[in-house]
This record gives C-alpha cells, sequence and structure tokens, in this order.
C-alpha cells in the first residue's frame, strides 16, 4: 500500500486522481456491516408484516441503487460502470439484527471498493428507515471492506 494520500496534488489541493493510463482489470470488492435491533423489530422484519413493504428486498434495491450512483454521493470517487452487485442480506437472532454483505465487480481502471461501502451503508439506513417507527434505538456498526481484487496493487483481505 502507498504511504500518501492519492486525493491530494503537490500544493496539498484536493483533486480527482488521474487513471487514465491505468490498466483495465477485473475488479471487485466485498464489504460487510450490520444493523443491530430489538428482537421484536427482527420478528417483524422477518414475518413480512411490517406495514412498509418487504424491508430486506427495498433495503437489497436501495443498495444496488446507492452503488451505482456512489459518484454522485462521494465528491472525488470516479463513475464506474459496474458489471455486478450482490447484496446478501442475513437475519440474525443472536445479535439480533441483519447482516449485509455487498459484493461490486467491474472490468475498469480503478476499484469498486467505495461502491460496496456505500451499498451497505445505504442498504443497513434503509432498514433503519422503515424500521425507525418501532424501533429509534437500532444500531448500525461493524462496516467495512473485507477484501479487493484487481488492479495494481492486487488483492488485499482484512485481517482480524
Amino acid at each position: 500500500m502507498s504511504d500518501k494520500l492519492t486525493h491530494f496534488n503537490a500544493s496539498g489541493e484536493a483533486h480527482m486522481v488521474d487513471v487514465g493510463q491505468k490498466n483495465v482489470t477485473q475488479r471487485q470488492a466485498v464489504a460487510e456491516g450490520r444493523i443491530f435491533m430489538l428482537p421484536e423489530t427482527l420478528a417483524l422484519i422477518k414475518q413480512g408484516n411490517h406495514k412498509k413493504g418487504d424491508v430486506l428486498g427495498i433495503a437489497r434495491v436501495a443498495g444496488i441503487m446507492a452503488a451505482k450512483k456512489t459518484a454522485e454521493l462521494i465528491p472525488l470517487c470516479h463513475p464506474i460502470a459496474l458489471t455486478h452487485v450482490d447484496i446478501a442480506l442475513t437475519t440474525d437472532e443472536q445479535m439480533p439484527g441483519v447482516h449485509c454483505v455487498v459484493t461490486v465487480e467491474c472490468s475498469g481502471v480503478t476499484g469498486v471498493e467505495m461502491e460496496a461501502l456505500t451499498a451497505v451503508q445505504i442498504a443497513l439506513l434503509t432498514i433503519y428507515d422503515m424500521c425507525k417507527a418501532v424501533d429509534r434505538g437500532m444500531r448500525m456498526d461493524d462496516i467495512g471492506l473485507l477484501k479487493k481484487s484487481g488492479g495494481k496493487s492486487g488483492s488485499w483481505t482484512r485481517q482480524d
């Protein structure tokens, strides 16, 4: 990994990194996060009795939309033509809550880590939005990159 921040030029001003000379490679990023909630809130989600509809289905679509719009939300991100976005939302009674894992892929000149992380955040925020009427104390946590592959820097996997 580099020891310098690439989003600043020699004068210390923010700029969009020039990726024009980079090679096109297959790139993938996997990120995760969790939303913790009351057991009763999780039960409503699992039963499908929520008055706003299919909470996990809507959160999945919101996450996909967020991955596609990341460059509009994060000022120095490049727009990327994504080739695949997969969002797995798993209910967990032990937490209690929902575990979200997002995989994003593209063939391009820059990575998709920000798209994966944005998708996780927005999927979890959508769950919060849909369930806040019954549980304002929900908490999002453990959000981070699990692994990435492709590009000049190659593969990276979180070690914990």
